[in-house]
C-alpha cells in the first residue's frame, strides 16, 4: 500500500511548509475514482438484467470501497512518520517519566498553553483514565496580543479549544515540525472570523503561531504520534491567555476580551475537576462544554455553532464540582479587587511575548508581554536552554518587558506543582545585570512587588466522574494496558547530547540535556523563501 504523499503549497500564513495537500488514495489519483464511477453506473444498468450475478458483484464493489476508505486513514496515520525529523523517538527521560507516571507510551495525550506564562504543557492520560501533567515547555515565541484571533493578518495566536488530528500534523514543516490548531473552529466561524494555517511549530519565530525550538516540537510532535499510533482519533488542544486563576481575571478585569475569557475559563474548570479531555461543542455562537442528552430525551442533541441551543443537560457530578470551583474563584476575585490589585495595562503596543529562559540569551532579548506563572518558573534560571536558539533570526518582542513596580518574577500564588524539565543554577550575577538594564532592583529571587502576597485560593475539588443517573456520559476509563515498552533503548540516548562550545564573537547554541539528535535545518531566510 503506497503512503499518502504530502504536496506542499506556498502559504502566506506564518508555516511555509503548508500541508493543504492531495492524498493519494492507495496509490490511485482521483482520475481513477473517476473511471471507477463510470464503471459502477453501467454495472448498475447491467443489474437490471442480471440481476443476482451483479448483485454479488455490487457487494464486492462495497467491500473494497470500505476497505479503500480504511487505506485512506492508514495513509494518513503512516504519514506522520515518513521522514528521519518526523520519526525521532520520545526520548528517555519522558519513558522513564511516564512509567513512573503510571502511563503508557501510546494513551491520550492533551495540550494546554498559556500566552502570559509562555509555557506549554503536555498533559496525558494514565492508567487510570484520568490525564496527569507530563511535562511544561517555555515557549521561544508567540506573537500579537493577550485575546483571541479575529482575522487574518492581525498576527494574534488564537485563543479557545481545537480539535488535533493525524491529518493536522505537519512531518515536512519549513519550520522543522509542526502541527495545525485547527483556527477557525466552528464558534470562530460562526463571529465570521478569518485566517488559516495558525500552527505550532518549531523554529523559535512566529507570526501569528506558537513557535518552540526545534528540540521542543520535536518531542510534542513524537508524543502526538505514538498517541494516534495508540488510537487517539484527536486530541484536545486548549490556548489560553494566561492560567485561569482569579488573581488573573482580577488583574484583567478590564480588558474588553473578559467575557470570551470568562466562557473559557468554564472549560478550563471542566477539565481541572475531572482531570477529563472535556467534550466541547457550541451554538448560539458561544461554547458548550460536557452537554448530553436530558433523561427524557431519546436522541443526542445537535449542536450549530450558529443556531439555537438544544435541549442539554451537564452531569450531575461534574456540574456541582465545577460550580464549586467557579464559586470559591469568583469569592476569591471580589476579595483581590476589593484589596485594589492592580490592573493590568491595555494596549501596550508589545508584540507577543516570550519566554524569560529565551529571552535571557537573546541579545537585547525581552519577555514581552510574557511574565511568570503561578509559581516562580520551574525554567527559572536553567543552566541550558531547552533547544537551539537561532541567534540569526530570532526576533524578540520589542518593548519594556514589564512595568517599573513589576520585577521580573511575578508574585503569583499557586495551588500546583510544575514539572521541571532543566535543572537550575544560573549565577546572580547574570540577573543583577538584567534586572538593572530593565531598571529594576538587583534581585535574583524577588518574589513580589507587593510584600503581602495574596491568599493561595482553595484546591479545586476533583470529582470522581461516573456515569450519571439521569443522563448517559461517555465511559473514558482507560484500560490496563502491558508494561510501557520504550520506543527506544537505553543505551541510545542515555546520554546527554553535548553544548556546543561557545564562539569567541557569538554565543553559541545549546541543547537540552538528553535531547535527540536532530536534522540540520536551513536558514530563516531560506526556509520563508517559498512563500514570497
Amino acid at each position: 500500500m503506497r503512503i499518502g504523499a504530502w504536496v506542499a503549497q506556498a502559504s502566506p500564513a506564518c508555516d511555509g511548509g503548508a500541508f493543504k495537500d492531495k492524498l493519494l488514495f492507495n496509490g490511485f489519483r482521483a482520475s481513477t475514482l473517476v473511471w471507477g464511477a463510470r464503471f459502477a453506473c453501467w454495472v448498475w444498468s447491467f443489474a437490471l438484467i442480471r440481476g443476482s450475478l451483479v448483485r454479488a458483484l455490487m457487494t464486492s464493489v462495497a467491500l473494497s470501497a470500505g476497505a479503500l476508505l480504511a487505506g485512506c486513514n492508514s495513509d494518513e496515520i503512516g504519514s506522520l512518520a515518513t521522514n528521519a525529523k518526523a520519526n525521532q523517538p520520545v526520548p528517555p527521560k519522558l519513558l522513564a517519566a511516564m512509567v513512573e507516571k503510571n502511563m503508557d507510551l501510546q494513551s491520550p495525550i492533551l495540550v494546554r498553553l498559556f500566552k502570559q506564562e509562555a509555557e506549554l504543557e503536555v498533559w496525558k492520560q494514565d492508567r487510570t483514565g484520568r490525564f496527569a501533567l507530563l511535562k511544561t515547555y517555555p515557549i521561544c515565541r508567540w506573537s500579537g496580543d493577550l485575546g483571541p484571533k479575529v482575522r487574518e493578518g492581525d498576527r494574534q495566536a488564537p485563543e479557545g479549544f481545537y480539535a488535533i488530528t493525524p491529518g493536522q500534523m505537519n512531518p515536512t514543516s519549513a519550520y522543522y515540525l509542526s502541527f495545525n490548531t485547527g483556527y477557525p473552529n466552528a464558534y470562530d466561524r460562526s463571529l465570521g472570523r478569518t485566517g488559516s494555517e495558525l500552527m505550532v511549530h518549531g523554529d523559535c519565530s512566529s507570526r501569528g503561531c506558537y513557535a518552540m525550538t526545534d528540540e521542543q516540537i520535536a518531542e510534542i510532535y513524537s508524543l502526538g504520534r505514538e498517541s494516534f499510533f495508540g488510537g487517539q482519533k484527536s486530541f484536545q488542544f486548549q490556548a489560553y491567555p494566561f492560567h485561569m486563576t482569579a488573581l488573573n481575571m482580577a488583574r484583567h478585569r478590564n480588558s474588553p476580551h473578559m467575557a470570551f475569557w470568562k466562557m473559557i475559563k468554564e472549560g478550563n474548570d471542566h477539565f481541572e475537576v475531572t482531570r477529563q479531555e472535556p467534550k466541547v461543542d457550541f451554538c448560539e455562537k458561544k461554547y458548550v462544554f460536557d452537554g448530553v442528552k436530558p433523561p427524557d430525551a431519546k436522541r443526542d442533541p445537535v449542536f450549530e455553532a450558529s443556531s439555537k441551543c438544544p435541549a442539554y443537560v451537564i452531569p450531575d457530578e461534574v456540574a456541582q464540582a465545577v460550580r464549586e470551583k467557579q464559586q470559591a474563584d469568583d469569592a476569591e476575585f471580589a476579595k483581590l479587587v476589593s484589596k485594589g490589585t492592580p490592573v493590568a495595562q491595555l494596549n501596550t503596543g508589545i508584540d507577543g511575548g516570550m519566554h524569560r529562559v529565551f529571552a535571557a540569551r537573546v541579545p537585547n532579548g525581552n519577555t514581552g508581554l510574557s511574565e511568570a506563572g503561578p509559581t516562580p518558573s520551574v525554567f527559572n534560571p536553567p543552566e541550558r536552554a531547552p533547544g537551539t536558539i537561532p541567534l540569526d533570526h530570532v526576533n524578540p518582542p520589542r518593548g519594556s518587558v514589564t512595568s517599573p513596580d513589576e520585577p521580573l518574577t511575578a508574585s503569583l500564588s499557586s495551588s500546583s506543582t510544575r514539572v521541571a524539565s532543566a535543572p537550575s543554577g544560573e549565577s546572580e550575577g547574570f540577573f543583577s545585570s538584567l534586572a538593572r538594564k530593565f531598571g529594576g532592583t538587583a534581585s535574583a529571587d524577588a518574589t513580589a512587588a507587593d510584600p503581602t502576597p495574596p491568599p493561595i485560593p482553595a484546591k479545586p475539588k476533583v470529582a470522581d466522574v461516573k456515569p450519571s443517573k439521569s443522563a448517559k456520559t461517555e465511559t473514558k476509563q482507560a484500560s490496563a494496558k502491558p508494561p510501557l515498552k520504550p520506543a527506544v533503548t537505553e543505551t541510545a540516548a542515555a546520554a546527554p547530547a553535548p553544548a556546543a562550545t561557545p564562539a569567541p564573537a557569538q554565543p553559541a547554541p545549546s541543547l537540552v540535556a538528553g535531547a535527540q539528535p536532530i536534522v540540520s535545518t536551513s536558514s530563516f531566510d531560506s526556509r520563508f523563501s517559498a512563500t514570497k
